[in-house]
């Protein structure tokens, strides 16, 4: 019986194997984004992890400040303290230099290979030294360095070498901070009585994967919501697959094959097309990721310094958390069906309204779902302070717009009947109608991709006019200049006192602002700042009492973490507190920031040096003081740097963020289109019934094709309506809460309707497309065909 029953359930899929191709390849594109998600963030946290163990930022304390100076580690090492020294520095845009002393540093990758003989440690130490660089990283492009060896414990973009080697390639002579070893001896004095440093601990520092994570959690949403798109395509093709075998069921069932056996066979099957979709999507997405992986590396490089390599490698945990959620997801798309199989009464199925009542009554309960999910995500907007919070919001608005899909496209088509005439008009929407609930999965894909399109479009391009507008406030400088040493800088103000109009220092330390790690910047008091610094909220007289060292500025980020706005006390040392009269805007940046006058900044820290200098100038004389100060100085390329490349450079930043976010946009409007298509297509062959008649009366197939791409675009027309307010929902929750939560700073919304109109003919198009096929079809019905549908008990 099991065999017979089995074959008897395999013969629907010989018989529709299109059906049984778009079903594999809906679950396979769901695996595929979802997979090729996970497997960019996998292979960027290893990167990470890398990255932080070659800086030692996983288990050591540092020393540091303003200034390290070699005078720091004598006089601790003397005192019995165990501490290595550490210079970093960038040669180019792509290579950090970290120099170590091998003798002294603990254990970090790339020192193993001295170990094991690998590398010669007097080859290391001696002129000209040794780079150690991983295999990924290419350095052909950079002239002067000593000779390259090869070590495949170092992260992409990281060069590891002596400390008298980095500082002659670096050119500087300070160190960047103090590595502390956890084991010291008993009874040594105390550090704050040695050294002015500042000692960080792992939990202070900027790991680059705390700082990523909201990217990476952004990006994971995406992929979420990309599955689930794949998904409705599975629900749909199943429902469809079990309601056009309800007369087998029933067969079945009055031949005697117990129920529990109908089911645990159809449960197997659909774990078939779980396995074998599941492998193909993982080839699918290690493809998608392969792809886009530059793009994230070129992203996370922009905003974070964080350095991932551009080359993707096969990971068995990514891969097996991609067909755990395939099977996930396909026992959660299957349930329904098997749940009305269990339900309906053994002859229900032979009723053709069997069905139908069932889908009225499943229609009401997904609108009470609806309704409690919408007053959960309204809850959530209003009361929620947490990114959990944010997402949860997102959720549950997308999942009960969904769900309220069927309900709303009933009640529009059911007021449009009222407003048509003619009789083929009243029978196009008649037939929409009746087609909503067997179209209404593939229909809310299509929500949740215009939905999605809609809310990131806004989001992206609200975020870019702001973007660009900040830009042109915060660089009003027209020429930024870097010294290389103090002396440098001082001849380059000398140099520059007739020549520019200004010469304004770009200066801040390291410290602490609110217990949290702050750079803490000093400027002059000028119109520049005073003319081009927006601020988000401020006391009447900010600028005046910053001048007088009376109180300091903060970037929004900081002004949220800590909940300090104007009129809170900001404290920024055991003897150094100031009323906070400002706040700024800060895109980009995930760190606190405080401003405060030279002066008093200059008063505290008088040793620190003074490199980066912001020049005001004629703009038409830019070029030529740019030419003139590099002869001058004999200065590279990189050392003066025009308004017109920052801000080229930090555009190129923001579009390439958002690379991956369009692609996967993208991706999902596809697949919501290949939604439409598979439900089409099944319907279309179960459409004779409503066809025949029509035809019957007189109507050309023609006709009637035209009226089957008029069904899809209408019901498209009407989702389209739908998503649009839901899109800019799904907005202003990203822009208002997620964004706030992630990155610490808020968006003003901004709405594009001629982006609406273009995602709307895209919308349209991409139903025309999907019902094309099923049209040809219906020019394709031979008479006889047609006039077989009225012998049918039906």
């Amino acid at each position: 019986m099991r065999r017979a029953t089995l074959l008897a359930l395999v013969s629907h899929w010989r018989r529709h194997p299109v059906q049984a191709v778009t079903l594999a390849l809906g679950l396979a594109l769901a695996t595929a984004l979802w997979s090729g998600v996970q497997a960019i963030n996998t292979e960027a946290r290893k990167s990470y992890a890398a990255a932080a163990n070659t800086l030692g930022q996983t288990s050591y304390d540092r020393l540091t400040g303003p200034e390290v100076r070699v005078s720091d580690f004598t006089a601790l090492r003397r005192a019995g303290w165990n501490v290595s020294p550490v210079i970093e520095g960038r040669i180019g845009p792509d290579l950090l230099v970290i120099g170590i002393d091998p003798l002294s540093s603990p254990p970090r990758p790339g020192l193993s290979s001295f170990a094991d003989g690998t590398f010669d440690l007097a080859t290391f130490l001696t002129a000209p030294g040794l780079l150690l660089i991983a295999p990924e990283t290419d350095v052909s492009g950079l002239s002067g360095l000593p000779p390259v060896q090869l070590a495949a414990d170092l992260p992409m973009g990281t060069a590891l070498t002596d400390i008298r080697t980095a500082q002659h390639l670096l050119d500087q002579d300070a160190l960047s901070y103090l590595i502390l070893h956890p084991d010291q001896a008993n009874g040594l004095p105390p550090l704050q009585d040695l050294t002015s440093l500042s000692r960080v601990t792992p939990e202070d520092g900027t790991d680059i994967a705390q700082l990523t994570d909201s990217f990476h959690l952004n990006l994971t949403a995406f992929g979420l919501l990309s599955f689930a798109v794949g998904l409705f395509i599975v629900q749909s093709a199943i429902g469809l697959a079990f309601e056009q075998r309800r007369p087998t069921f029933r067969t079945l069932r009055a031949m005697g094959v117990p129920l529990g056996l109908l089911v645990r066979l159809l449960a197997a099957e659909l774990a078939l097309f779980a396995l074998i979709a599941g492998a193909l999507g993982l080839v699918l997405g290690y493809a998608i990721a392969a792809a886009l992986l530059p793009g994230v590396a070129g992203t996370l490089r922009g905003l974070y310094g964080a350095d991932v390599t551009g080359s993707l490698t096969f990971d068995p945990v990514w891969a097996l958390s991609a067909l755990a959620i395939t099977f996930a997801g396909t026992a959660l798309a299957g349930a329904q069906a098997l749940w009305t199989v269990v339900r309906l009464p053994l002859l229900a199925s032979a009723r053709p309204r069997a069905w139908a009542r069932a889908s009225a009554v499943q229609i009401r309960i997904q609108l009470g779902a609806a309704c409690a999910l919408l007053a959960v995500a309204t809850v959530a907007a209003v009361y929620g302070s947490s990114l959990v919070a944010g997402f949860a919001c997102l959720a549950a608005l997308l999942l009960g717009a969904a769900l309220a899909l069927p309900a709303f496209l009933l009640t529009m088509l059911g007021a449009l009947a009222r407003l048509v005439r003619g009789v083929m008009s009243e029978w196009l929407v008649a037939d929409a109608r009746q087609q909503v609930p067997a179209l209404s999965l593939a229909l809310m894909a299509l929500l949740l991709a215009l939905a999605a399109n809609i809310g990131v479009g806004t989001m992206v391009g609200a975020f870019r006019g702001t973007f660009v507008g900040w830009l042109d406030q915060r660089l009003a400088s027209e020429l930024y200049v870097t010294a290389r040493s103090a002396e440098e800088a001082a001849a380059m103000q000398t140099y520059l006192a007739d020549r520019a109009d200004a010469v304004l220092p770009i200066w801040s330390v390291e410290g602490r602002a609110a217990d949290q790690a702050a750079d803490i910047f000093g400027i002059k008091d000028h119109p520049t700042y005073r003319n081009h610094w927006p601020l988000l909220a401020q006391t009447p007289d900010a600028w005046d009492r910053v001048a007088a060292s009376q109180g300091a500025l903060i970037n929004e980020q900081l002004a949220r973490r800590a909940d300090l706005w104007p009129g809170s006390e900001l404290r920024l040392g055991p003897e150094w507190t100031l009323p906070v009269v400002g706040v700024y805007s800060d895109y980009g940046n995930p760190r606190a920031q405080v401003i405060t006058s030279f002066d008093h900044l200059r008063a505290r820290y008088p040793d620190a040096p003074i490199l980066r200098y912001a020049v005001r100038t004629d703009p038409n004389t830019v070029e030529a003081l740019r030419r003139d100060l590099n002869a001058a100085f004999d200065l590279p390329a990189s050392s003066t740097i025009n308004q017109d490349e920052v801000k080229a450079f930090s555009l190129r930043v923001f579009d390439q963020t958002f690379v991956v976010t369009a692609a996967l946009n993208v991706l999902t409007l596809g697949i919501a289109a290949l939604a439409m298509l598979t439900s089409l297509l099944t319907l279309a062959q179960m459409r004779l019934p409503q066809i025949a008649p029509v035809w019957a009366l007189g109507h050309t197939p023609r006709q009637i094709a035209g009226m089957e791409l008029a069904r899809a675009g209408l019901l498209a027309c009407l989702t389209f309506v739908m998503a649009l307010p839901l899109g800019l929902a799904l907005a202003w929750v990203l822009l208002a809460i997620v964004n706030v939560q992630a990155f610490g700073w808020r968006i003003p919304m901004q709405i594009f309707p001629a982006d609406w109109l273009r995602l709307g003919g895209l919308a349209l198009l991409a139903a025309l497309l999907a019902a094309l096929w099923p049209a040809w079809r219906v020019l394709r019905l031979p008479p006889a065909r047609l006039l077989g549908s009225f012998a049918s008990d039906r």
